[in-house]
């Protein structure tokens, strides 16, 4: 009985060093890009309409919440979809890979957003350039399983939350062109890197 366990630990092994060394395949670029598109929408919609979408910090960050619950559940669909038809058995340690190196970097963004807002809501200008610097960081630690050219998105979503947070420290104020433009262009730019190196293949 030991040496079947032993045996299936093995396999399992295999499988998971296998999935490490592949380019994963689950991230398609147009969904990738719709959130983009939501991005543009979600900043117009609140310079348009501060009084509903931008009253206080609480409501115009809740917004962008709400839109990244939205879109990672958009993305995780489809990822389950597309590594099923790419990755056939590897499917699964592929997806937990990718989880795996993701999901650290979403619940340090919630776990500072709930400090934040519990104990010091005047700082809440400095949660979007953390959030975008928290993605950068995800995109590097996933260069192992994705496109190489996707560190041009780390970059740009390290810079631009570098700017939001030293724009943010003169103003103190929260804006939604801080969170709109950096994501859309994020976002685009992921979406046509994707779009050339994995769709062609």
């Amino acid at each position: 009985m030991q040496d079947i366990e032993k045996a299936l630990e093995g396999i399992t092994d295999i499988r998971n060093q296998i999935a490490i060394g592949r380019m994963f395949r689950g991230f398609g670029p147009a969904v990738i890009g719709l959130t983009g598109l939501f991005a543009v929408m979600l900043m117009g919609a609140q310079l348009l309409w501060p009084d509903k979408l931008a009253a206080s910090n609480i409501a115009l960050l809740g917004w962008w919440i709400f839109a990244a619950i939205l879109c990672v559940t958009i993305i995780g669909i489809e990822m389950f979809a597309l590594s099923r038809r790419y990755h056939g058995g590897l499917a699964g340690s592929m997806i937990a890979h990718a989880v795996q190196t993701f999901l650290p970097i979403g619940t340090a963004g919630a776990v500072l957003c709930f400090i934040i807002f519990s104990n010091r809501p005047e700082l809440a200008w400095l949660l979007p350039g953390i959030w975008q610097i928290l993605i950068a960081l995800g995109i590097f630690g996933s260069l192992k399983f994705l496109p190489k050219p996707i560190v041009l998105a780390g970059v740009w979503y390290f810079v631009a939350g570098t700017v939001v947070l030293m724009l943010g420290s003169h103003s103190l104020t929260l804006s939604p062109l801080a969170m709109g433009i950096p994501f859309a262009i994020g976002q685009a730019l992921m979406a046509f890197i994707l779009f050339k190196t994995l769709e062609v293949r």
